[in-house]
């Protein structure tokens, strides 16, 4: 946390794409790539017969010596606070926010974080792993770790999705 009036937030699943993030929390800057050492990246839901405005899995970090989980260090505003802990379920006890220590090429920072309560493993809808490889890629994650994320298998999930949210929003910017 920061006395500065903004936090900073490591994201590893769908808010690596600015957009998605901006959808609930607009405030959210660009500030670094991270690397989070001795974490896995997962995908599942929260519970049996979860359904999720994805479609499937959606990410988690697991505690894992010796992995790592690459992934963007965005600064917001504290007015941004409470509407990120909405997006990620917080007070529906889907995640819990974590503190962790994220490093980047310039040294290593404290970031808030979310790791999935009562986790159950489910492959991930095809729109949700676009999204994530789109802010992999936006953001200049490493080429082998964008590799990695365009190997996931998929549920091939064809319906609507909050991909249809992004869109809309991403053709929103380009006309502004």
């Amino acid at each position: 946390m920061s006395s500065s009036g903004r936090f900073m937030y490591f994201a590893f699943g769908s808010n690596l794409l600015k957009e998605r993030l901006q959808l609930a929390n607009p405030s959210a800057t660009f500030f670094s790539t991270g690397r989070l050492k001795d974490y896995r990246l997962n995908f599942g839901l929260c519970g049996k017969n979860v359904v999720t405005a994805w479609h499937g899995g959606v990410a988690t970090i697991e505690f894992c010596p010796g992995s790592e989980v690459w992934g963007v260090i965005w600064s917001l505003s504290f007015d941004d606070f409470y509407s990120l802990d909405e997006q990620e379920g917080v007070s529906r006890g889907k995640y819990s926010p974590l503190e962790v220590s994220v490093e980047m090429d310039k040294g290593t920072i404290i970031c808030r974080t979310y790791q999935m309560n009562n986790f159950l493993t489910c492959l991930t809808s095809p729109q949700y792993k676009q999204v994530m490889c789109m802010g992999a890629e936006q953001n200049g994650l490493p080429k082998e770790y964008l590799r990695k994320l365009e190997a996931l298998q998929t549920n091939n999930y064809s319906g609507p999705t909050v991909l249809d949210q992004i869109k809309t929003a991403m053709k929103q910017r380009v006309k502004s």
